[in-house]
């Protein structure tokens, strides 16, 4: 688990939740009356994108379907139906304190490591240090401004939501804190032993090519040294071992063939 992959995540449930918020306010307080709306996302869109700047086929289409989708809402909200909106932000909220507090268990990790095991990494301790404190204030700082979004700045329904959810992820987030901390030192440990395992094989494999190549100088010393032996004394034959005196007699006495 990276922490910079956490804050972003968290970072981007964040802007889910002011984007829907947003929306989820324009809809309730124009509910009925949607071609307000419509009317001023056009002149928006129109400041945006002037004569002289016109939009991509790509915005064309994105703002199309922003479009499409306010009137949907619109819709639900007219037949009294805003569970859609409200359910994607109470999943946005649940997604953003979700990556909260794994980032914290990480933070608190590292720091408790830091303190217990020496650090050999490539980036400096001070460094390090420095990218963890920026980065829990800028997550302290979300939850600051999220907290006013939803209590302050939006309809009083989505408040409630806020608080229901900060509540359980609270509970939850304690729990996740301990739990994480044990899964990232059982995955430090199954890492320790992974690679001392793989070390252990490497070695292995080190000594068994070391012996293979002893073994082969060896055979082919022992094969040069016959090779020089049958060239200097062909008497003593073409095998590994020479032959003995009383094979060469032997060798030397005539043959008598017999028939059958």
């Amino acid at each position: 688990m990276d922490p910079i992959t956490l804050f972003a995540l968290a970072n981007g449930a964040v802007s889910a939740v002011k984007a829907g918020c947003k929306l989820y306010k324009d809809i309730k307080g124009a509910a009925g009356e949607v071609k307000d709306v419509l009317k001023d996302m056009d002149e928006q869109f129109k400041k945006l994108h002037p004569p002289d700047k016109p939009a991509s086929p790509e915005a064309k289409r994105q703002f199309v379907e922003e479009k499409e989708r306010v009137k949907e809402l619109n819709r639900k909200a007219n037949e009294g139906e805003h569970t859609g909106i409200y359910t994607e932000i109470g999943e946005k909220l649940g997604e953003y304190y979700d990556n909260f507090y794994k980032c914290q268990a990480i933070f608190e990790e590292e720091e408790r490591r830091a303190e217990t095991e020496v650090y050999k990494g490539e980036a400096s301790l001070g460094k390090r240090a420095l990218q963890r404190v920026l980065m829990r204030k800028q997550l302290e700082q979300m939850s600051v401004e999220l907290r006013e979004l939803m209590v302050y700045q939006s309809p009083p329904e989505l408040g409630a939501l806020y608080t229901e959810v900060e509540t359980m992820m609270k509970q939850m987030g304690q729990t996740q804190r301990v739990l994480i901390a044990r899964q990232m030192r059982e995955d430090q440990l199954r890492a320790k032993r992974k690679q001392q395992l793989m070390n252990k094989y490497f070695m292995e494999g080190i000594g068994t090519l070391a012996a293979i190549f002893i073994l082969a100088m060896f055979v082919g010393s022992m094969a040069a040294v016959v090779e020089d032996r049958i060239q200097k004394y062909p008497h003593l034959g073409t095998e590994w071992i020479p032959k003995t005196e009383a094979q060469r007699l032997e060798d030397a006495k005539p043959k008598i063939y017999t028939g059958r």
